[in-house]
């Protein structure tokens, strides 16, 4: 904590030596959103690049004022929640002062960049966010806060610990991980025992795109167990999309791959040359819409479709 304490303490004194010499201070974030700042390492999926493109967010600038304000804002809220010891959630901080914010996706977004300036995961900063994923099957584990988890027991569901740094003793006899694209699938699977009948597995589901926390769960078994995870996905751009993300990680939180990847994640299915084989009628699919299309230009384009042949064969 002290470290964090430090790194606020060091922005803020460079602020103050600008308006002592007249000067507008400015914030220097690198651009997440750019691919010039990213390289991918198949053993590690996409990283940012140590020297990468910044852009300055400027306290004279009308464009960038406003948020050169709030990071400062969020910079001293969690500079006390160090101090005192305190955690808040992302949804906390928003309707701490919604006018102030405006949306949820202007405080997630600035809580990104200050980790990234900090090069401190947002986990060290005290904010949470609340999980949407999912976990079952052969693992117990103790939460931070000593409350013991089994997931062992029949078809319970439990909910991806919003402090999955803070989980310990961890157990399993698992053969391999499933991550599961849906929701439904999940609960389909659940339904018909398949953690037990097929051999004792762990299923997780970001219900959709992951979120943090189940990205990082997903991480940290594999850290601990280095036992085979496969993906469930639908055979469409987006059920590819989100297994890349599992995989190598996304554009924006690339600063944190080492925490986030799992690059020897296999997609079992659904393939898209499943549905030939399996001899699905055409007439039972959804049509391929503009977006998908988009969508699948935007993959193939990608650096981590090159090493991967089967894959380029199968979008």
């Amino acid at each position: 904590s002290s470290e964090v304490l430090e790194a606020i303490e060091n922005v803020i004194q460079d602020v103050l030596k600008s308006l002592a010499q007249k000067k507008a201070p400015v914030l220097t974030v690198a651009n997440r959103s750019d691919w010039r700042n990213i390289e991918f390492k198949d053993a590690v999926g996409l990283q940012m690049i140590p020297h990468c493109a910044t852009k300055q967010i400027r306290s004279d600038c009308p464009r960038s004022a406003p948020k050169f304000a709030l990071m400062l804002k969020i910079l001293s809220m969690i500079y006390k929640m160090v101090q005192s010891n305190t955690y808040a959630t992302k949804r906390d901080i928003y309707y701490s002062d919604t006018l102030l914010f405006g949306s949820q996706s202007v405080v997630d977004n600035i809580i990104n960049d200050i980790s990234c300036m900090l090069k401190i995961p947002r986990r060290s900063l005290h904010i949470l966010s609340t999980t949407k994923g999912f976990v079952a099957g052969n693992l117990s584990y103790t939460e931070e806060d000593g409350t013991k988890v089994n997931c062992t027991c029949g078809a319970t569901v439990f909910t991806v610990p919003s402090n999955v740094q803070g989980i310990k003793n961890l157990i399993s006899h698992a053969k391999f991980m499933l991550i599961v694209e849906k929701d439904a699938t999940f609960q389909r699977l659940l339904d018909d025992d398949f953690c037990n009948k097929l051999s004792p597995c762990i299923m997780i589901t970001g219900r959709g795109i992951p979120d943090l926390n189940t990205r990082l769960l997903v991480r940290k078994l594999w850290d601990t167990f280095q036992i085979p995870i496969f993906t469930l996905m639908d055979a469409d751009p987006h059920g590819v999309e989100i297994m890349c993300i599992y995989k190598y990680g996304s554009v924006s939180m690339s600063f944190e791959a080492h925490h986030l990847t799992v690059p020897s994640i296999k997609w079992l299915g659904l393939l898209p040359s499943d549905l030939e084989r399996l001899n699905i009628h055409k007439e039972v699919l959804i049509p391929f819409t503009k977006q998908d299309e988009n969508k699948l230009a935007s993959i193939q384009k990608r650096p981590y479709i090159a090493c991967q042949p089967m894959w380029k064969k199968e979008v």
